[in-house]
């Protein structure tokens, strides 16, 4: 018998109901068996189309349908673009004889339909969903630098007219719950469970034996008209201007191509906007920044999440915290208290001073007051939580805390002084963990009488935004606190990536490289507006100058003191950074230490937008540096990248980083690396490890040092290796 994704089965009614049922996977994904399936049904609802009143699509599976099948996708490449083309077309091709064959079709939502999943759903002519679930619904492939290439581009637009399919559905990829999803318009009805949906799904088949797509109808007009209409025709020459402020001119060509296809496909009749779709769309598949975004986004996340770096369950089966202490309520403290307590832990936050608890605490209120005005939590779910932190100026107050995360100053003494405080107050074998970001953990871990229960958790600022947690296992930690700790960060909902110890780890040495390669370029004479704007098209969130200032010039520097004494007592000479002079000047000659003190590269004013202190351009910039040509704009772009994913190839070799997955992850996550590339790691494989080496090598040649790629890869480069 001849294997199917698609059981069939008809009941009494004549309604028949198609099955999504992969028998060889968990999901069902758009791969060749589905194809074929699909291929199957739909044949055969043609051929017996007067024997059937309609059809009910549904899924056996815990989602709905996954989309489409990236194993196959991230292959795809210039030279089978036909074949991708070909695919596609057979997909759609049945997608439409499925909505065109002249009998009702509902599809009845039991779980999740992102990406290709939702297409098959909005082919049907009604979709229910199962309301006040997890389940999310969208079309979220802008995010993997592709488009709705299953016909859900041309469909939407057509549903919701050009503004709101843009905005509300494809240009940010939005995941959204049922209720969301139908107040977008996404989705037609919800149900209460299965049964509830499957009956309605029947209902609405017998109401509507003769459903039509409203585009297949005569007469149909698109909402809000079409790019002719002169409402519409006014307003488009702001889309792609909206769109380079949005993107910042860096390299997506996802948002452009999606906006292309729907603007060229709503002056079209429908079966040729799905040809402009799958053209934008094979594009884009054959494209090598969809791979960055298909590895680092899809596979590489997946790998983190699925426990790629934790030991081994079956020898630490999973862990929960119940309790956790936080030494410090300060920016860090508190923020982790609150992701603490939003699922549900008890939190003991502990400061100097009980007002200064309690200042953390409030924190915590001020963000929960916030979704309660916004409807997304009820007033008294949110006293609940805010019930579960306790405030005290007390270490006896620990008790109980089965893990404890200081988050106090970065000075040795101060948290030496916590960790034996807390180890004598919480349970016996409390997981004890420093929030710092640049002290090696197995240094801190010697105040510690229990070594191997002692681990870094860095955490980024905003805690409660930021979604990246950087693990970091010292000389003597041991696998059941790495995998308490992985744990401990799943559970607060966030992504774990782990590290091995050094100076700096993995996150906040890169991180240093990006900020200080934009501070050398002030102190070569560049204008400190190209310098930012160079860093915004390379596809950075924030420029290093502006980022530098948030941090604050006057930390970095007592960082680079603290580092330059540890290696001379380890008798290793520091090697200088020509943006230390800038920084010294900044701060000794001009008196500008960052935000915090109202003036760092950026004037600060109140009450109004930071702006670029007029002192760089006086100081700083040289008269053949203000206007500069392209080759000279994109070198800039360049030197910001390559010095983060330089410095990364050399925490890999030096087994800072032991995955890939981390690499990549963590970049994107916690430091901002452009999500275009895919992340540090993975950006060297985009150029290729030849080129990337030939490259830096010329980069070294005129800038220095910093710029040597590790011998790393140059054996890559020789081996025609990629980091995986």
């Amino acid at each position: 018998m001849t294997q199917s994704s698609i059981r069939w089965e008809k009941d009494a009614d004549n309604i028949v109901t198609l099955t999504l049922d992969d028998p060889n996977q968990s999901a069902n994904t758009m791969n060749e068996l589905y194809r074929q399936s699909m291929g199957d049904a739909v044949k055969r609802l043609v051929a017996e189309k007067d024997s059937i009143a309609g059809v009910i699509i549904t899924s056996a599976k815990k989602t709905f349908f996954a989309g489409g099948d990236l194993r196959l996708l991230i292959q795809a490449k210039p030279e089978n673009a036909a074949d991708v083309h070909a695919e596609l077309v057979e997909i759609n091709g049945q997608l439409r004889q499925l909505e065109t064959f002249g009998k009702p079709v509902v599809a009845a939502l039991n779980g999740t339909a992102l990406g290709g999943g939702l297409e098959i759903a909005l082919a049907a002519h009604h979709r229910i969903a199962i309301g006040g679930t997890k389940a999310e619904f969208g079309l979220p492939e802008v995010s993997l630098g592709l488009l709705p290439g299953g016909g859900g581009l041309t469909r939407v637009t057509r549903m919701l007219g050009i503004q709101n399919a843009l905005m509300n559905v494809l240009m940010q990829g939005q995941r959204m719950k049922a209720e969301k999803a139908q107040s977008t318009g996404l989705i037609d009805e919800l149900a209460t469970d299965v049964e509830d949906m499957l009956a309605k799904a029947r209902t609405w088949i017998k109401a509507n034996p003769a459903a039509q797509q409203p585009w297949d109808k005569s007469g149909y007009k698109m909402p809000g008209g079409t790019p002719s209409t002169p409402s519409l025709a006014m307003n488009l020459p702001a889309f792609p201007a909206n769109l380079r402020k949005q993107t910042k001119n860096a390299n997506y060509p996802a948002p452009r191509a999606i906006m292309s296809s729907v603007v060229e496909g709503a002056q079209v009749s429908f079966d040729n906007a799905l040809k402009i779709e799958h053209r934008y769309f094979v594009h884009l598949a054959t494209g090598k920044q969809a791979k960055n975004q298909i590895k680092a986004f899809f596979f590489d996340l997946q790998k983190i999440n699925g426990g790629g770096s934790r030991p081994s369950k079956e020898q630490y089966p999973a862990w929960k915290a119940t309790k956790v202490g936080i030494l410090g309520a300060g920016m860090m403290g508190q923020g982790i208290a609150y992701v603490a307590a939003t699922v549900g832990i008890q939190v003991v936050l502990l400061d100097q001073t009980k007002e200064a608890a309690d200042r953390g605490k409030a924190y915590s209120k001020g963000l929960l007051d916030k979704r309660v005005s916004k409807g997304r939590m009820d007033a008294a779910k949110a006293e609940a939580t805010l019930a579960l932190i306790q405030t005290t100026d007390s270490h006896t107050d620990l008790a109980g805390c089965d893990i404890v995360i200081e988050a106090v100053f970065e000075d040795r003494a101060i948290k030496a002084k916590a960790t034996e405080l807390s180890e004598a107050n919480a349970l016996p074998d409390v997981l004890m963990c420093s929030n710092t970001s640049t002290l090696p953990i197995s240094g801190l871990a010697k105040a510690s009488k229990k070594p191997a229960n002692f681990i870094g958790l860095h955490f980024f600022s905003p805690v409660d935004k930021m979604p990246l947690v950087e693990i970091i296992r010292g000389e003597q930690t041991s696998d059941e606190a790495l995998a308490k700790a992985f744990d401990f960060v799943l559970q607060i909902r966030k992504t774990p990536i782990v590290v091995n110890d050094s100076r700096g780890f993995f996150t906040s040495r890169v991180f240093g490289t990006f900020t200080y390669e934009g501070i050398a370029m002030l102190g070569e004479g560049y204008h400190p507006q190209t310098i930012e704007q160079a860093a915004a098209q390379a596809g950075m969130p924030v420029g290093p100058l502006a980022v530098t200032d948030e941090v604050s010039l006057e930390l970095g520097r007592k960082v680079r003191l603290q580092t330059i004494k540890d290696l001379a007592e380890e008798g290793i000479t520091y090697q200088a950074h020509p943006a230390e002079a800038v920084v010294d000047r900044m701060m000794d000659e001009f008196g500008r230490n960052g935000k915090k003190a109202g003036k760092g590269f950026y004037d600060y004013p109140e009450g109004g937008k930071k702006v670029l202190w007029s002192g760089l351009v006086e100081h700083f910039v040289k008269a053949d540096k203000v206007q500069i040509g392209e080759t000279e704009f994109e070198e800039l772009k360049e030197r910001l990248l390559y010095r983060q994913a330089i410095e990364s190839a050399r925490c890999f070799e030096e087994g800072v980083l032991t995955s890939v997955a981390d690499a990549n992850i963590g970049s994107v996550f916690g430091i901002g690396m452009a999500p275009w590339t895919g992340g540090v790691l993975q950006y060297i494989n985009y150029v290729g490890a030849a080129e990337f080496v030939k490259r830096a090598d010329e980069l070294a040649a005129k800038f220095g040092d910093r710029f040597t790629p590790p011998k790393l890869l140059r054996d890559m480069a020789a081996s025609g290796k990629t980091f995986e």
